[in-house]
């Protein structure tokens, strides 16, 4: 294989090209769009600074209207010159959560610097109460229109549209691995065109809809019958040698990106970072999948929410206290071992919702054992009782795990919390879950509980660390309200 293989010499066909078109598009209405939330956040600030009453602010004996109309019409577009320095309109940085947000404040934050550095120099009165409101409404405004365009785009990404075509190098066990993850989320936007393999031959389907096309001396072919925008290459799939050829040959495309994967497929969702160690550049693994922003945000809203609920439902848990020894003998509690962060056991609280003797009560149907042992639930527990049925159906049983949440042992949204026992049934992502809090609720809980298999709630966890936001443990805990009253799966 030499460098001139991988040379792109023929224009990609206009049906690959409508791709291209649809990214520009969506650049050119996102421009507008930013442009438009800017100019509308102005104008708030300027309607509340000047036009209403507020009692606080200082009123001019005349308004200069004019003055304020020209000024933004003159700045409006430095903000949009400052977005595309920050790289809010290169396609990498789109969509990615809070990550964005935080670029757009911070590129809102600078365009607002600029503006009161001109207006210092230029020695023009402007009403501070206006600079100050204007700031806020701006980034706001921005942040809410991106927010609104990410989540039109991501329904137009699940019907097929606004795809990014990739192909992976590598249909060993990491590639395999890297594409059942892009295919867990179809709202990512990625579009796996197939395999560039040289083990497999040409029309090997490993996976459904995403055959081998070819080896890798024919990728150059590849990409441009299939309009290819993202190789990702599957490290432990090339030899060094082949490795830099790749990254020669394509490195400075402007059309496509490379991208390599860690080369240990245990490691995809757990994430590494680049860090210098003596001077060498090294990959660090992350040992929690959120840091900084996220883990703030997070951790906040843990502990806002958790205190708010355990004051609202002290009377409920009082009353189910009583109830349960009215039921049956033995403790209210069960301290249940899971496993936390790093792999640390901690007792998670439960209200007891069995028999003190429910060992023995499931030793006597062997098969409802088998069951047991099988999905490590039962439909009919013989062990269940009575108020703890109801405890179950309705969720109440975990209102405890409020307190774990307080001790800083679990979240309110995570993954299914999981004993040491059930790691093992995660395969290669058991790592990846010891990389955040287990929750009281999650993916698994809002999508049916117990009526979803063992294999699909492992697959939502892991879709749930993959795809981390702020906003996404919002959606999980308001989708949990009705998933709660309509006790699907719940047993």
């Amino acid at each position: 294989m030499t460098q001139a293989t991988y040379q792109l010499v023929n224009p990609l066909p206009v049906a690959i090209n409508a791709r291209w078109a649809e990214r520009l598009l969506l650049i050119i209405g996102l421009v507008c769009l930013d442009l438009t939330m800017v100019l509308l956040g102005f104008w708030l600030a300027y309607a509340i600074r000047f036009q209403i009453g507020f009692v606080w602010f200082y009123r001019h004996e005349v308004v200069p209207t004019d003055f304020y109309q020209n000024l933004v019409f003159l700045i409006a577009p430095a903000w949009i010159i400052v977005f595309r320095l920050f790289g809010l309109y290169d396609f990498k940085n789109l969509f990615a959560g809070t990550r964005e947000y935080a670029k757009s404040f911070n590129a809102s934050t600078f365009a607002m610097m600029l503006m009161i550095l001109f207006i210092f120099f230029g020695e023009t009165n402007i009403a501070r109460a206006w600079v100050l409101l204007s700031w806020l409404l701006v980034s706001l405004g921005v942040i809410i229109g991106r927010f609104v365009l990410r989540r039109i785009v991501q329904n137009l990404r699940a019907n097929g549209r606004f795809l990014t075509a990739a192909l992976i190098i590598g249909a060993n066990e990491e590639g395999l691995a890297i594409a059942e993850q892009l295919q867990a989320n179809p709202k990512a936007g990625v579009w796996l065109a197939g395999f560039a393999d040289d083990e497999l031959g040409p029309g090997s389907e490993l996976l459904p809809n995403v055959p081998v096309l070819g080896s890798v001396d024919t990728l150059s072919s590849l990409v441009r019958q299939h309009g290819i925008q993202e190789i990702i290459v599957a490290s432990t799939a090339l030899p060094r040698e082949k490795l830099l050829q790749l990254f020669t040959a394509f490195g400075s495309e402007d059309n496509i990106t490379i991208r390599m994967s860690s080369g240990i497929y245990e490691l995809l969702t757990t994430g590494v970072e680049v860090q210098e160690f003596g001077n060498v550049p090294l990959l660090s693994v992350n040992k929690v999948r959120l840091t900084g922003v996220d883990m703030t945000m997070k951790s906040m809203l843990d502990l806002t929410l958790s205190i708010i609920s355990l004051l609202v439902f002290l009377p409920i848990m009082l009353a189910i206290a009583i109830a349960i020894r009215l039921d049956s003998p033995g403790p209210i509690f069960h301290l249940r071992r899971v496993v936390g962060v790093g792999g640390k056991g901690f007792n998670a609280f439960k209200f007891r919702t069995m028999y003190v003797d429910a060992d023995e009560r499931l030793s006597r149907d062997p098969e409802l054992r088998r069951e047991f042992e099988m999905n490590h639930k039962l439909k009919n527990d013989p062990r269940v009782t009575r108020i703890g049925r109801f405890l179950r159906r309705t969720s109440l049983d975990e209102l405890p795990q409020l307190i774990n949440v307080l001790l800083g042992q679990m979240s309110l949204v995570g993954p299914r919390m999981i004993t040491a026992e059930e790691r093992a049934r995660y395969g290669k992502f058991r790592m990846n879950l010891s990389t955040v809090k287990p929750g009281i609720t999650g993916l698994w809980q809002v999508s049916g509980r117990s009526d979803v298999s063992y294999e699909e709630r492992v697959m939502l966890d892991m879709n749930y660390i993959r795809n981390y936001s702020i906003w996404f443990d919002l959606f999980i805990l308001w989708q949990t309200i009705p998933a709660v009253l309509k006790s699907r799966g719940a047993y």
